[in-house]
Formats: C-alpha cells, sequence, structure tokens
C-alpha cells in the first residue's frame, strides 16, 4: 500500500500531518531528548530528514523520501506563511506586552524596532553580499538584503524567560518585548519591499521604498487601532468567555483580511491591536474568568504554530541538499547577524542621545539577547521555490539554530557576569579593635 500522492492531499491532510508530527516528536522530545519544546522539534525535524536521505541512498527503491519532499513542495508557504500564521503570531506576542511599562523605554523602544531593522538589514544585505561573491554565487544582489530584513525581526519569548528568572529590571525587559513586538511588524515591511523588488526584477529606489514603507507601516497602525478599539468595546459590553474568545479570533483573521484588501501591513496592524486588547481590554473590559482562557488560548495558539514552523524548518533539508556553499554560507550568517545586531543596538541605544537605557550592561544583554525566532523561519520559508531560496534557507536555518541553541543557552551566564561586574563593592568592616 502506497501513501496518498501529495498532490491528491488537501490543505486539511497536510495540516493535519505536520500537527500529528509535531506532537508525536514532541513527545518523543519530552520524555528522552528533553531540549526545550522549539528546539528539540528542529534538531528532531532535521535529523527526520537526514535519515529520510540516507534511507533513499541506500535504498533508491524507497518512496518516502520523495513522497515527504511531494508533501512539502505541496504547502504553499506564501499564502500560508504570510498570510495565516503571521497575523497569529503577532497578535499572541502583543497581548503579554505591558503598555505601561512600555511608554518607559519608548524612545529605545522606536528606534530599535525601526532604525535598529534599517541598520541591521543593510549592514547584513551588504555582508551576505559580499560572502556570496567570494564564493562566486551568482544570485542578484536584492536577494542578500532580503534575506537582511527576514533575519533581523527577534523573538521575545525565549529571552523574556531568562530576563524574569534573573530578575533582570522591568524596564529591560519591557523594552526587549516592544522592540521584537514592533520590529517583527517593520522587518515584515521592510521584507514584503524589498521582495517585491526581487522578484519583479525592477531596480529599487529608496524614495519609492520609503514612500511604500509610509503607506503600508501608517495605514497597518491606523487600522489596528480601529479593529483594536472594536474589539475593545465588543468585549467590554458582555461577560462570556467563549464569545469573547471568538471575537479575538475575529479581529485577527478579519482585520487581517482588511490589511491585505487595503495593501496595508497586516502584521502592523496585528501588534497594535494586540497591544490594545493585552492592556486595556484585559484590564477593563474582562473578567477573571475571562482573561485566563483569552490568555491561556492565545499562549497554545503561539506554541503550537511555532512548534509547526521549527519542525517545518527542520523537515526543510530534505528540499536543500546541503552542498559547500549552504554550509558556508549559514556559517557566515551566523557572524554577520551577530555584527550586524551589535552595530544596530549601539546605533539605537548608544550614538542617539536620550536612548540609553539606564541598566548597566543593557546593550549587550539586548544584543546577546536578540533571538531569533519563529517570524525568520516563517518568512524564509515564503521565499519562491529555487536554488536562490535554498541558499537563504540554510542561511536562516543556521542563525535560528544558533540563536536558540547557544545565545538562548548562554544569556543567563552573561546577565550573571554583568550583574557580579556592576555589583556594589562591599566594604570591609575594621576589625574590632583590642585593648
Amino acid at each position: 500500500m502506497h501513501p496518498i500522492a501529495p498532490s491528491a492531499m488537501t490543505a486539511f491532510d497536510i495540516a493535519a500531518l505536520l500537527v500529528v508530527a509535531s506532537a508525536l516528536l514532541g513527545w518523543f522530545n519530552h520524555h528522552f531528548i528533553k531540549l526545550p519544546h522549539v528546539i528539540g522539534l528542529t534538531v528532531m525535524g532535521a535529523l527526520a530528514a537526514i535519515a529520510l536521505m540516507t534511507a533513499d541512498a541506500l535504498r533508491p527503491d524507497n518512496i518516502l523520501f520523495e513522497w515527504v519532499n511531494g508533501v512539502l513542495n505541496e504547502i504553499n508557504f506564501t499564502n500560508t506563511l504570510l498570510q495565516g500564521m503571521l497575523s497569529f503570531l503577532l497578535f499572541a506576542g502583543a497581548l503579554h506586552v505591558d503598555l505601561e511599562r512600555l511608554k518607559v523605554s519608548w524612545l529605545p523602544v522606536l528606534l530599535l524596532s525601526t532604525v535598529g531593522v534599517i541598520v541591521s538589514t543593510m549592514l547584513t544585505g551588504l555582508a551576505m553580499w559580499g560572502t556570496g561573491w567570494l564564493l562566486g554565487l551568482t544570485i542578484p544582489s536584492i536577494w542578500y538584503f532580503v534575506f537582511g530584513a527576514l533575519i533581523a525581526p527577534t523573538d521575545p519569548v525565549s529571552v523574556l524567560g531568562v530576563l524574569k528568572e534573573e530578575n533582570v529590571p522591568a524596564s529591560l525587559q519591557s523594552a526587549v518585548a516592544g522592540e521584537s513586538l514592533f520590529n517583527d511588524g517593520v522587518g515584515i515591511v521592510i521584507f514584503t519591499i524589498l521582495l517585491g523588488a526581487a522578484l519583479t526584477g525592477a531596480d529599487f529606489s529608496l524614495a519609492e521604498g520609503l514612500h511604500m514603507f509610509a503607506l503600508e507601516a501608517g495605514g497597518g497602525v491606523v487600522v489596528g487601532l480601529a479593529i483594536g478599539w472594536l474589539g475593545y468595546r465588543a468585549l467590554a459590553s458582555m461577560d462570556e468567555y467563549t464569545l469573547e474568545v471568538l471575537i479575538t479570533l475575529a479581529v485577527v483573521m478579519g482585520g487581517y483580511a482588511l490589511c491585505s484588501s487595503l495593501h496595508v501591513s497586516g502584521p502592523l496592524a496585528m501588534a497594535v491591536a494586540g497591544l490594545l486588547i493585552g492592556n486595556h481590554g484585559v484590564s477593563f473590559a474582562m473578567s477573571d474568568v475571562t482573561r485566563d482562557y483569552v490568555i491561556k488560548f492565545w499562549e497554545l495558539v503561539d506554541e503550537m504554530l511555532n512548534s509547526v514552523l521549527f519542525l517545518l524548518i527542520g523537515l526543510e533539508v530534505i528540499a536543500l541538499a546541503p552542498g559547500r556553499a549552504h554550509i558556508l554560507m549559514g556559517c557566515a550568517a551566523i557572524v554577520i547577524t551577530l555584527a550586524a545586531r551589535a552595530a544596530a543596538v549601539a546605533v539605537s541605544t548608544m550614538v542617539i542621545r536620550g536612548a540609553q537605557l539606564d541598566e548597566p550592561g543593557a546593550g549587550r544583554v539586548l544584543w546577546w539577547g536578540g533571538l531569533r525566532g519563529g517570524i525568520s523561519i516563517a518568512l524564509a520559508l515564503s521565499l519562491p521555490p529555487g536554488s536562490t531560496r535554498n541558499l537563504l534557507l540554510a542561511a536562516t536555518f543556521a542563525a535560528v539554530l544558533f540563536s536558540v541553541l547557544v545565545q538562548r543557552a548562554t544569556l543567563g551566564r552573561l546577565i550573571d557576569s554583568l550583574k557580579a561586574k556592576h555589583a556594589p563593592a562591599v566594604e570591609e568592616a575594621d576589625p574590632p579593635t583590642v585593648h
């Protein structure tokens, strides 16, 4: 009995396959490997892909490898990820950001999520372009800047857990969360503009790019405020947790569809709407029971979607068939993204007067704590199929994997060392006088 041909599988079949695979591998990781959940799924997805490739090499008549590759090719990543998953991920992330604390660090957050993203995109693109030239790759230069845009956004979920464990000041936690929330939206707008230029082959105009950015970003913020306010008013008019959870879903799905029809930034709209509902809605429009259900529902959605994304990028090793260029580009991406992040943090919070954070070592925490995650993976997977996509996917895979395996694991030690370095010296008490 042969598996169902990938072309005969419906969208539901593919979604069911991914969720079941995520659940099974997650269960295995929890009981035996015990890595953090999304990291374990990425590693196990990659190992499963390697096992399938090995089996195919040993037994060419084994159709399982070809079938899995066919399933991956059947997924319309552009529609599924850019117009589906991202709206849920950004809204879920925005629900947990404290607006009052964010106001305290508004200037560094604003600069990190705008100037910082632009600086990171430009520097990463230039350095990756140089790397591609050294490797003799014949890729149009615009694609390197597309990679710079997709790898610029940071993921707050993992790093915030460490910051809370280490009792880092609330203002720094808010700066990290706020930056990650808004640089996702800004990075996606820049990515969309650059990707459009790359696909059409048109020369990229900075003036036209800025004009499009202003329209998309500004329009997204306005729509986000409008749908967030309507959602807040609807939530405040009742106390029925099942219906109120449904209203938050309507805000996300209906709001994102509206943004698509208006050609404004859906991601920024979701961030703004989530911020409004997560603060004013949670505080003034929900009972304790409703608040508990809404927060837990969106935590579950966020966890499930991240699980599928990290599994997908692990399985994409099949499509990559990694060669020398993929490995070298991946190694270069790790170094380049770290250097670009350092420059972006320096320009945003150290060079510009008034944007400095008061906490000692805040710049180093923002640099090393700038983890990449589900957003970068989703954007990379949404690229059109081809050799260029495979190279950029390899670079994304390496940068994200290093981020969650190395940076996430060592951030706590960095914070401890900074605390020890900046702790006030305790003066030794004078010895008692002997008479």
